[in-house]
């Protein structure tokens, strides 16, 4: 492998070990803090909990792994995908630096909590637009991965929409889309979607990261 190539995996290595690093730090909150009910309550609010650090780490780590994606895509790829790609990015990453509220101040948010939620709603919104307006490009870069980008694709706008129906109810005096003794089942759709959104990112910089490397190798 040329010294060129060395680099492109590099590049490729470093922000999906990022979202590797993201997944675990979410897994490792949610284990210590078991007194939080994880199908009604948001990840964010673990920041309050034992290593609530956890949570600000993972979501800077994720919100530097999508940027360095969006800068990766380069020339030839939609600008409206990118432009997508990098308020998601944003939005991860201011969420990561205003920390929400502790848990049961759905009605009375603070600054800190309406700067951090609003950023995470608007990085979800911008996620499957991206994914949705990227999915193309993808696959011309990598057609045997056609099934697979576009069942995240579909994954990820699907969450979203599951997620967005959850919060409105939250947030418009519910809770009232309970499941047995939970009152809502938010904290359960923020998680699928961070679960799809993390694989989405990973995917799709493997797919770069791989055609990066045929084109480099093509050239050399």
């Amino acid at each position: 492998m040329t010294a060129t190539n060395t680099a492109w995996a590099a590049g490729v290595r470093t922000p999906l070990a990022l979202i590797g690093i993201g997944a675990l730090a979410m897994a490792a909150v949610e284990t210590l803090n078991p007194r939080y009910e994880l199908v009604s309550e948001t990840l964010s609010r673990y920041v309050h909990g034992t290593a609530g650090w956890l949570v600000p780490a993972a979501l800077l780590a994720v919100g530097t792994a999508s940027a360095i994606l969006a800068v990766r895509l380069g020339a030839g790829t939609r600008r409206a995908g990118r432009a997508a790609l990098a308020v998601w990015a944003a939005g991860i990453l201011v969420a990561g630096f205003f920390p929400a509220d502790p848990p049961g101040n759905w009605s009375h948010p603070s600054l800190s909590e309406l700067v951090h939620g609003n950023a995470a709603f608007l990085a979800f919104a911008a996620l499957p637009t991206a994914a949705m307006l990227l999915r193309g490009t993808l696959v011309a870069r990598r057609p045997g991965l056609r099934t697979a980008l576009n069942t995240s694709t579909v994954a990820t706008a699907t969450a979203t929409v599951v997620l967005a129906v959850f919060l409105t109810d939250v947030m418009s005096g519910g809770p009232s889309l309970r499941l047995g003794g939970a009152p809502t089942l938010v904290g359960l759709a923020e998680r699928l979607v961070l679960a799809v959104d993390f694989g989405w990112i990973a995917l799709a910089l493997a797919v770069v990261g791989t055609s990066s490397e045929r084109e480099q190798n093509r050239r050399g």
